[in-house]
């Protein structure tokens, strides 16, 4: 292995490693971690608040959640499927190439959405639930910050490929977030 020393000004000798191959830290990875992590959170949880749809879920919900109770359901629902649909945009567009300005836009709407909710939790005094807002809203910033700006995604055709990977995510986010998330919710009394 081949190793540089060298002294700096003070004699002390500093020994340079060479640099490894291998993975290395790049926006467009960084990026893309949060994109998946994220989307899938957002879409899980969302999913959660659609299921409210079911007035005997909702009857109980405020047992599991205390600000259930203070937000009409018809919102819960909205909020829900907006969790949803930001979640699957911070993926797919991306991912396909189709339209991929939609992907900060939909950080952009997780953003506000994050926002509001920190909102609401201050008036209602719930201030453990604010830094998770904030961290949320700020991952969402971030991704759309980072995929308008920094590191945007060129659009390109759909190709079978693309497809694929599309539906395989799509599979994995409903094995992983949706079931996962329907069966607790419709088996497991709170």
């Amino acid at each position: 292995m081949n190793r540089n020393v060298s002294e700096n000004l003070l004699g002390v000798k500093d020994i340079e490693q060479p640099k490894e191959r291998g993975t290395r830290f790049t926006l467009n990875g960084a990026l893309w971690s949060l994109q998946a992590l994220f989307g899938f959170f957002f879409a899980g949880s969302g999913f959660g608040k659609v299921l409210l749809y079911d007035g005997a879920l909702y009857a109980t919900a405020p047992q599991a959640v205390a600000w259930y109770a203070a937000v009409p359901q018809p919102l819960i629902v909205f909020i829900g499927v907006c969790e949803v649909l930001g979640g699957i945009g911070l993926i797919l567009p991306a991912m396909t190439g189709v339209k991929p300005k939609l992907t900060p836009l939909a950080a952009v709407g997780l953003t506000l959405t994050m926002i509001l909710a920190a909102g609401f939790h201050i008036m209602r005094s719930e201030y453990e639930l604010v830094p998770a807002n904030l961290l949320l809203g700020g991952v969402a910033a971030f991704v759309a910050v980072g995929r308008w700006k920094l590191g945007p995604i060129a659009p390109a055709t759909i190709t079978t490929s693309r497809a694929l990977k599309s539906s395989a995510v799509l599979g994995a986010l409903i094995l992983l977030a949706f079931v996962p998330t329907w069966y607790t919710m419709t088996s497991v009394q709170f």
